[in-house]
């Protein structure tokens, strides 16, 4: 049975049940979500996951999808066991508040044992175990009455194994899993923990418990009983899949295996064949489809987060490619192939196929660069090890090979075996296991638990959504309905105090979509409230962070509630300009440059989209002349409602990561379908109001990620009148005309380049002047030449390139051949304190070494340095301490000398 086959039969069975009833199919949700404790979406109920903890009012009480997931915590185990994998799909359905345990049961066990001619799976019940949480009789009886299963086919197993919270206070419940018995080559009979033998593909959790404290899997407190018991599943289709189809993993599924017989083309090597190549072969086919899901989806390779990840998947699928024996461009050969299997589903996947082309190609090149400049730097370092005699590549430098460079510790095992060395393996694993540490903890730091909302859900529950009038005016008569501090209701807010207001209705826009929150007063009888913020903490309910600035307010009094009316035009003019810009950007670069992310306020807008290079000067200049084109045509700007696939089937354009509303969205459209975007920010009611576009900057913000600024509105007259000013400014300054003045500057700044340039040449030959004199005054100390001279303000490359005279001249004067010669030089320029040590070959036959010269005087002079036996160089701080330091020199000489 295809995996097609599988995921449409899953849909279908709960969405024509009349048994239990109808489920709403939702589709899938994009893999980036909103959710602070989430880089991506990791399991089939993270959508769902408002309505589980109340934050959201679900539209429908049952549902059922098959979501996209990411999981990347194993990334090292993937392609060596079956049941890891980073790109992978889950089936669920849902109840919210419906149906229960039974209903949960008795519909997963139908649709696992139905027969295929009936639609379902034809799973032989002799080789099918339910699992339950040990003591939950309950779920048991329930078994035994849906299956007819005796006793001993029911497995009872610990907390730690059936049953489910999200690792933080909120909702939790036991859980029930269906377990297939895939006989006794995968293990004892009864060995519930083989993992491989009793293989679980499907987990029903019945979501019952409000826990207060979870500690961990298996230690937790119930604080008592969800006020509504919810049904939350997950059947992984990839496990269905490879156990229908009579595969022995995942990787050999018929969307899967298509991308390994195409690296096994590319690279000649057999799948099947040696244990090593399979796993490479594993990795590479896992890691192509998770790079072409997460570029969909709007993820760019980059340094953190999600780019970071998805960066790793692609290098590594690379690097195996490479340990395959192919060297060539492997994402040209194997993306392609993994889009035509999962656009079969995701059709998304063909229309973007050209930006996420550009992505992968892109990032390719870029890693094979990288891998052409670590290389030298492990040439470099192996060299050194063999000449030291050693033969085992340190830990610490195969760490920075990975860390710094990105240099895969793969390549630097086989290129170390192909030089003869062996790698401190322990050593780079031990340093791996510090960074990761490092890396948790910041994570546990910075982690924050889900908010607890409940306060809000309350006020929401009990009044209502806020009568929202932010599109119709910028003032309403209101009614205070909850005034908070701190998170706690609150009778009174005094004079200067900041809290929470929720009012019954409001003109005044929540920050999103980019557009940052309005601006205004709120007054009442006998004060006045400052509005400091406006936020939508949960879904219908806004809430106003103000300040008292005059009076001390009472929520019992009725308010006015006032926009800024220069701030909301500001704003509207801002969110306006970015939709032009998009436009203009995707006019000038083509329909692959997507916005990825915006922020606007008033009288300023930046845009950050895909793309993999700096634009030109040129593109910057034609996008802002299109965007104010755009402008002078008085474009009308308009909007309406209508459903997601609707807004998709029109063509407008969604933002990747963003949510919206299946039933309903809003579509802004400028001038038709020239800029069609789903949005629900405020607008201009023609794009003339936008007044003008100014960018200012175009930047990169990571890679494949630029990002363009700009000012609109009278904010961009401003930047224009101070440009203008500057031009007046120079142009009197220089006595030239504004035409004239880049090619005025230009002969400035070439004629102060010149004339540096001959400084330079003056104070270097006046500096060499004086290294005759010093070189005469050289002491000597047991037969070796000796200069230990104060250079006062002289240092850096002036006191190396002195150090490296008067050595030449000692070495060269008359009657000096084969003297040994020692220079010891510091300067004090700048207020800090310059060392440098040359040697010759005769000083060192003596053992005077320049390193140990200078490694012996920075501390003195409140430094440090070192460097090798003919040259050192040093620094330090403490001038007062120069010629104390030049007094050991003598020392020093006779010292190394004698020994």
């Amino acid at each position: 049975m295809s995996t097609a086959e599988i995921r449409r039969r899953f849909t279908a069975h709960f969405a024509t049940n009349q048994t239990i009833g109808e489920h709403t199919v939702v589709p899938s949700a994009s893999l980036l979500l909103d959710d602070p404790n989430l880089l991506f979406v990791n399991a089939g109920m993270v959508p769902f996951k408002p309505y589980f903890l109340g934050q959201e009012t679900p539209p429908f009480t049952r549902a059922t999808s098959v979501q996209k997931c990411i999981r990347t915590p194993d990334i090292e185990e993937v392609g060596k066991t079956t049941r890891h994998g980073t790109f992978f799909e889950m089936c669920g359905n849902f109840s919210f508040g419906d149906y229960f345990k039974e209903g949960a049961i008795t519909l997963a066990w139908e649709l696992v044992t139905k027969s295929i001619a009936d639609g379902g799976f034809g799973f032989d019940e002799s080789v099918l175990y339910p699992s339950v949480l040990d003591g939950d009789d309950e779920a048991v009886a329930i078994w035994r009455k849906v299956t007819g299963l005796p006793d001993d086919r029911i497995v009872r197993l610990p907390p730690k194994e059936n049953y489910w919270s999200m690792g933080v206070p909120g909702p939790g419940g036991p859980c029930s899993e269906i377990l297939v018995d895939r006989g006794g080559a995968y293990g004892k009979d009864r060995d519930w923990d083989a993992g491989d033998r009793y293989m679980e593909i499907w987990n029903l959790v019945f979501m019952q418990d409000e826990l207060s404290a979870v500690r961990s899997k298996s230690d937790f407190d119930i604080a008592g009983q969800l006020p509504q018991k919810n049904i939350d599943t997950g059947m992984g289709l990839e496990r269905v899949a490879y156990l229908l189809q009579g595969k022995g993993n995942m990787y050999e599924t018929d969307v899967v295996f298509p991308v390994i017989e195409k690296a096994e083309t590319l690279t000649g090597k057999r799948y099947g064949a040696s244990y090593d190549d399979d796993v490479r072969f594993r990795v590479v086919a896992d890691h192509i489809r998770s790079s072409l899901m997460l570029i969909s989806d709007g993820v760019t390779p980059g340094n953190e987060g999600r780019g970071y990840v998805l960066r790793r998947l692609m290098r590594r699928a690379i690097r195996n490619m490479r340990l395959l024996g192919y060297e060539d461009p492997a994402m040209p050969e194997l993306l392609p192939v993994s889009r035509d299997k999962m656009g079969e589903t995701y059709t998304e996947l063909h229309h973007e196929w050209d930006r996420i082309k550009r992505v992968a190609d892109a990032e390719e090149e870029a890693f094979r660069k990288t891998l052409q400049a670590g290389t030298q730097i492990f040439d470099l370092a192996a060299g050194q090890v063999k000449e030291s005699g050693a033969t085992t590549f340190p830990g610490d430098q195969a760490f920075q090979l990975h860390d710094t460079y990105g240099f895969p510790i793969d390549l630097t095992l086989e290129m170390a075996s192909e030089a003869g060395l062996e790698v401190d393996e322990q050593g780079f694993r031990s340093l791996m296991a510090e960074q990761r540490e490092r890396a948790k903890a910041d994570a546990r730091a910075k982690k924050g638990q889900h908010a607890d909302l409940s306060v809000y859900r309350d006020i929401l529950d009990t009044n209502g959504p806020t009568d929202w009038q932010a599109y119709f005016t910028l003032e309403t008569e209101s009614k205070p309905i909850a005034l908070l501090r701190e998170g706690k209701a609150v009778p009174t807010l005094a004079n200067g105090e900041i809290g929470e207001l929720v009012l019954d209705r409001t003109p005044f826009y929540a920050e999103s979509g980019g557009q940052s929150a309005d601006a205004g007063i709120i007054e009442f009888d006998g004060g006045r409230l400052e509005v400091v913020d406006v936020q939508r903490p949960v879904k219908g309910l806004v809430v106003h962070q103000v300040r008292v600035v005059d009076g001390e307010f009472e929520p019992s009094r009725p308010v006015h509630a006032q926009v800024d009316k220069e701030w909301r035009l500001g704003a509207r003019q801002a969110h306006s300009g970015t939709h032009v810009v998009h436009a203009a950007l995707r006019e000038v670069l083509g329909p692959t440059a997507l916005q990825s992310g915006s922020f606007n306020r008033p009288g300023y807008l930046r845009l950050d989209f895909g793309w993999t290079k700096a634009l030109t000067p040129g593109q910057v200049h034609e996008i802002e002349e299109v965007s104010n084109n755009a402008l002078r045509a008085d474009l009308p700007v308009s909007w309406q409602y209508m459903t997601l696939q609707e807004a998709k089937d029109w063509g407008a354009i969604a933002l990747f990561g963003e949510t919206y509303d299946d039933s309903k969205v809003r579509v802004v459209e400028i001038g038709g379908p020239w800029s069609r975007e789903l949005c629900g920010g405020t607008h201009v009611e023609h794009s003339s109001q936008v007044g003008t576009i100014v960018v200012t900057g175009e930047s990169s913000v990571g890679s494949g990620n630029r990002r363009i600024e700009a000012f609109t509105g009278l904010e961009g007259f401003c930047y224009l009148a101070r440009e203008r000013d500057l031009v007046g400014d120079l142009t009197d300054l220089l006595k030239t005309q504004p035409g004239d003045l880049v090619s005025r500057v230009g002969d400035l700044v070439e004629r102060l380049k010149s004339t540096e340039k001959e400084l330079e040449r003056v104070r270097t030959a006046q500096l060499l002047a004086s290294a005759g004199a010093i070189a005469d005054a050289a002491s000597d100390i047991d037969g070796t030449a000796v200069v230990a001279h104060r250079a006062s303000g002289v240092g850096g490359g002036d006191l190396r390139t002195l150090a490296i005279d008067i050595r030449s001249r000692l070495g060269q004067a008359p009657g000096a051949a084969d003297r040994p010669v020692v220079v010891v030089l510091l300067g004090d320029a700048g207020g800090k304190v310059s060392l440098v040590a040359a040697t010759n070959d005769a000083a060192r036959a003596r053992g005077v070494r320049a390193g140990e010269l200078i490694r012996s005087l920075g501390p003195v002079v409140g430094g440090k340095g070192g460097g090798k036996d003919d040259f050192a160089q040093g620094g330090g701080s403490d001038t007062s301490r120069i010629d104390e330091a030049l007094g050991l020199v003598p020392g020093l000489v006779h010292g190394a000398a004698g020994a």
